[in-house]
């Protein structure tokens, strides 16, 4: 279970099946890796190295194959620019700590927490890790540009990033086409991992239907079964799985939605959509949006007096289904004490939360996001699968990374579960601090909600993830 971690502590104290690669080992490793795979290695020495031994099958190299190569690339993808961008900014931070904990500088961070894990700090696979990077902008076509890029003249054997669910899906796709694994940034759509997964696509950050099973029932808590929602969405696949996943919760406590609004992404002036809701007759104003729209809809709603009204006999509530301590420290005074749900939060108290948290805390000045928390975690988890298959051929990552159970990486026990590639995983429930004990302690836990409330079948959502690229 998570705990929290004291937010009066000083930021500065809290923060101070079977293959091989036969030409990346050693004699004596590659002798045991080849004995376990019931081959015998003559006197002779190694196999040649343009070929892999992978169940019983030979295959030839791969895209962006690193065997030859003393170094290994990987591309980190990230959006620089557009609303989302500072989440972008933090998690290319994390990426590149995550770089250097690999290649064993730094203090480790949560590789001397992660379990199980075979990672050494020598690189993956004994090959030092490098990384491009590239903006997304925010927009899907950029996105799968920048990545597509990475994978033909940068030679990328894994791309990881995103703040949107619609580059998510997208690059997502591209990864499928390109035999190149695609490890999720941010992303919250259910899209991701029901209808649009890909074989070749992971991701570890959970989704609209766990936000919705993990918050109705604090809803119905704190402000009661009988209230009138108004939806503001973000037009695009994040924001209406999100709706859908509040309303369809919501609903079956016995909340009614009065009317579902969808806003463009990047609106900056909610004012026009925030209007009819004065006079609509809802008591609560859920806002789907995340980084920047979410920063601005919620400091208009805010400044239009919402939050002073009286409704339907009740007081005016706002709700922010998905949250983030970067958003919260944008809105300022206006989120406080509202709720919402969260991946991560750098002051839960578990070790690897303390661990990553004084490791990137000392890196940049500041505790992760839960946006950097994620793209950290990816890229361990990616080195490591790489290190259990002993070797980088994708197939064979991938089957290693399907139904992987893990700990120690700040969230608890956590399954990649194999029919659909979603950490499966508890959900915090978070709220805005009424009375923050410093410019960082934002956001207070109010519960841990077990995976158990906000599981589901791996086929809900229809879609399948496709074949293994060779």
């Amino acid at each position: 279970m998570l705990v929290q971690h004291d937010p009066a502590v000083p930021i500065h104290d809290a923060i101070k099946d079977e293959e091989t690669t036969v030409s990346q080992f050693d004699e004596e490793n590659g002798r045991r890796k080849l004995l376990k795979a019931g081959l015998v290695l003559g006197a002779a020495g190694l196999a040649a190295p343009s070929l892999i031994y992978t169940r019983n099958a030979w295959a030839a190299n791969f895209r962006n194959d690193p065997a030859k190569a003393k170094t290994v690339m990987l591309g980190f993808n990230v959006p620089l620019t557009g609303a989302y961008a500072d989440e972008g900014a933090d998690e290319l931070r994390a990426f590149k700590l995550a770089v250097k904990h690999l290649n064993g500088e730094g203090d480790g961070g949560m590789m001397k927490t992660f379990k199980p894990s075979q990672l050494k700090g020598n690189g993956i696979l004994g090959k030092k890790v490098e990384y491009v990077s590239g903006d997304d902008q925010t927009k899907a076509d950029a996105a799968r540009a920048s990545a597509k890029r990475m994978i033909e003249k940068d030679g990328v054997i894994m791309f990881s990033g995103c703040s949107s669910s619609a580059v998510a899906v997208a690059t997502q796709a591209l990864a499928q086409e390109m035999g190149i694994i695609y490890m999720v940034g941010l992303s919250h759509s259910n899209d991701t991992t029901m209808k649009d997964r890909r074989r070749y696509g992971f991701r570890h950050f959970f989704n609209a239907y766990m936000s919705g099973q993990a918050l109705a029932p604090i809803l119905q808590d704190e402000f009661g079964k009988d209230r009138q929602a108004y939806h503001l969405t973000a037009d695009y696949t994040w924001g209406w799985t999100q709706e859908e996943s509040i309303k369809n919760a919501t609903e079956k406590l016995g909340w009614k939605t009065v009317k579902a609004v969808r806003t463009p992404l990047g609106a900056g002036d909610f004012s026009q959509y925030l209007t009819p809701v004065l006079n609509s007759g809802a008591d609560v104003l859920i806002l789907n949006h995340y980084g920047k729209d979410m920063v601005n809809s919620l400091t208009q709603a805010v400044q239009f007096g919402m939050r002073d009204k009286q409704v339907n006999g009740k007081r005016f509530e706002i709700v922010v289904p998905l949250y983030s301590r970067l958003m919260v420290q944008g809105a300022g005074d206006a989120a406080k004490g509202i709720l919402g749900t969260a991946n991560w939060h750098w002051t839960l108290k578990d070790e690897a939360t303390k661990a990553f948290a004084k490791s990137f805390g000392a890196e940049y000045g500041f505790p992760p996001s839960q946006a950097a928390h994620t793209c950290y975690v990816q890229t361990l988890l990616y080195a490591n699968a790489c290190e259990m298959a002993g070797t980088f051929y994708p197939p064979e990552v991938i089957k290693t990374l399907e139904g992987f159970k893990f700990d120690g990486m700040g969230n608890g026990p956590t399954e990649y579960r194999a029919g659909d590639h979603q950490c499966m995983k508890d959900v915090l429930v978070m709220r805005g601090v009424q009375k923050p004990a410093n410019k960082f302690s934002l956001l207070e836990v109010v519960k841990v909600v077990p995976r158990a409330q906000v599981d589901y079948p791996a086929t809900m959502g229809g879609g399948e993830l496709g074949p293994y690229q060779v």
